[in-house]
């Protein structure tokens, strides 16, 4: 995947200056809009913060004022209640039996805790009295006005005596939307615990106050316990995170603010009760200002970068013209073929045209020189070759000359005619010209003419086959391959072993290519002289021209290498006592089934 995407969108750009010169133009334009546009946006996120958070820890330092007074006015209500006289008398006279006077003293509790309800205002929706040596609980709401004798204390007086608290809210009613304040009636002189008086209250009276905070629809507002436990809030969904309650259980009292992961806390002590009022601002809403200016600020970056992009290309695309024009020139000079031009000078007098002038003087002194040289190899080549092809084996010759000596007498005089003309076309064929290619029919029908001369010496020992598949006999090899490679495996591996020889010659279609194989059963070759074999093949044109005295393997691959490129030639592989066997890949063309005298392939 990383692979494909250099060789698409990379290695483009790196070979290409105009692409590195817009890219450069692009950045240099872009990236300080887009620093500019950060900038603004954080200074102006730091300026909300700043602004929000002196806002806030004013708001909440007043409210929490104004949230300690409403408290206090509700503990008012209780000391009413506690200073009241006839309390006093109630308290002090628990050990008369007389029950008329019992009841007139109770008449005139209730008096004194319905004069303080419906003094109260309607958000004080009970009043509740708790005597602890008689047991007695007086209470008056909407739906009751009675007295109580209980076997046990209620709770929330153990609570009062366990936390060695005076007074303590209680938030452990079903109904969320109240609470409970309850103060402790102690004796004046030891501080003895008589009882305690419990207002119950509506959270919504505090609401007001709470308003005074602003953004309650969209902001946590809460009021929380000295413990972190949150007690009442506004909005239902306004919820405390655990980290923030942990951080506020750990605080000492007064005003301050901290940051969680999410938000910034603001809190405040409301003084008597020690409540804390807390303000929750996600932080969102504080970034909210800058991701507004950052939004104009990508809208006009955006148009800047457009239009810088613009001027960028133009510029670079005008500056980096007569470069890549220059360039284009360079990969276009041919310095072999004279018939084509050479890039024509665009009369610049600015230090591209004088790379142009010097270039194009270069080329002409290089052409000249490479055609020189060329026309001499050129002509040493076709010498050398000219020179091998008027030639022959002189053994093989020999040879042949002895077997149809010996046929005339023993033969019929057709047979000994049949070596005869295959020699002659051999004869024929090697001194025509060698300049242009062969088809790999002419190839096969020389070699017909030369297995046949060998069929009839090595007759009932030398067992050959040839396999075509496909029309492949139209396609083109230099002149001269195939017999120099079938004769080589004559000379250094057949005629080394014992037994019966074995030669095949297959030919077929192989991709975009035609695949020749000529494979032995002869002697074979040993690592050591394998590798230098292949050595040598794998120079291709740079090796020998010509081996010894014949037309040898590294010539074929050699000549088939300079008509058809890298991608073509031949690769061997052999092993010693098994034989050799010899691949020659070339180019395809289409052709059909024409071979002279098939009968002389026979196996």
């Amino acid at each position: 995947m990383l692979k494909d995407f250099s060789r698409r969108f990379i290695h483009p750009v790196q070979r290409s200056i105009r692409s590195k010169l817009i890219i450069t133009m692009v950045l240099l334009a872009v990236l300080p809009i887009i620093a500019i546009t950060a900038l603004a946006a954080e200074n102006s996120r730091t300026s909300m913060e700043s602004e929000v958070i002196d806002t806030n820890l004013s708001n909440m330092k007043w409210t929490g004022i104004y949230l300690g007074e409403q408290f206090s006015q509700l503990n008012n209500l209780i000391y009413t209640i506690q200073v009241n006289p006839a309390l006093s008398e109630y308290l002090g006279d628990q050990e008369e039996d007389n029950l008329s006077s019992r009841l007139a003293e109770q008449r005139k509790i209730f008096e004194i805790l319905n004069s303080v309800y419906y003094s109260a205002g309607n958000h004080v929706v009970g009043i509740s009295l708790y005597v602890h040596e008689t047991g007695t609980l007086f209470t008056i709401n909407s739906m009751q006005n009675d007295v109580q004798t209980l076997s046990a204390p209620p709770v929330v007086y153990n609570d009062l005596a366990r936390q060695h608290k005076d007074f303590i809210i209680d938030t452990s009613s079903d109904d969320p939307e109240k609470f409970r304040l309850i103060r402790s009636i102690n004796r004046f002189e030891n501080q003895e615990r008589l009882g305690a008086i419990s207002l119950e209250i509506r959270w919504s009276a505090f609401n007001q106050t709470l308003e005074l905070l602003g953004g309650m629809d969209k902001q946590g507002v809460l009021i929380v316990g000295s413990d972190g436990k949150t007690m009442y809030t506004p909005l239902v969904e306004s919820v405390l995170s655990g980290e923030a309650a942990e951080h506020l259980a750990a605080l000492s009292p007064g005003p301050g603010y901290f940051r969680t992961s999410q938000a910034y806390v603001f809190y405040s002590t409301v003084d008597p009760i020690g409540l804390r009022l807390v303000k929750v601002i996600p932080k969102r809403d504080i970034d909210q200002s800058a991701i507004n200016t950052m939004t104009y600020g990508l809208l006009v970056g955006a148009v800047s970068a457009a239009l810088s992009v613009l001027l960028a290309v133009i510029v670079a695309w005008r500056t980096a013209r007569p470069i890549v024009k220059l360039a284009k020139s360079m990969r276009g000079i041919d310095l072999i073929d004279e018939r084509k031009e050479l890039p024509a000078r665009s009369g610049r007098t600015d230090e591209i045209g004088l790379l142009e002038n010097n270039l194009h003087d270069m080329a002409v002194r290089i052409r000249s020189h490479i055609q020189n040289e060329y026309k001499i190899n050129l002509e040493k080549r076709t010498a050398e070759l000219k020179a091998l092809q008027s030639q022959i084996n002189p053994h093989f010759l020999q040879n042949t000359l002895q077997l149809i000596g010996g046929m005339i007498y023993a033969r019929k005089p057709e047979e000994s005619y049949e070596i005869i003309r295959s020699l002659s076309e051999m004869f024929r064929y090697i001194v025509r010209e060698p300049d242009h290619l062969a088809s790999l029919q002419a190839e096969l029908n020389h070699l017909q003419h030369y297995m046949h001369i060998q069929q009839k010496r090595f007759s009932g020992r030398l067992h050959y086959t040839l396999e075509v598949e496909g029309e492949v006999l139209q396609s083109e090899l230099p002149k001269l391959s195939l017999q120099p490679i079938v004769e080589n495996a004559f000379a250094h591996g057949l005629e080394f072993r014992q037994e019966d020889w074995k030669l095949e010659v297959s030919i077929k279609r192989s991709g975009a290519g035609v695949l020749i194989r000529i494979r032995d059963n002869g002697a074979g070759m040993n690592p050591e002289r394998l590798s230098k074999l292949r050595s040598k093949l794998a120079a291709g044109t740079d090796g020998h021209w010509a081996s010894g005295k014949s037309i040898g393997l590294i010539n074929v691959a050699a000549r088939i290498r300079m008509y058809f490129g890298p991608m073509y030639g031949i690769s061997i592989s052999s092993e010693q006592g098994k034989g050799t066997d010899v691949c020659i890949r070339i180019p395809w063309e289409s052709g059909g089934w024409q071979i002279d005298d098939q009968s002389a392939f026979g196996g």
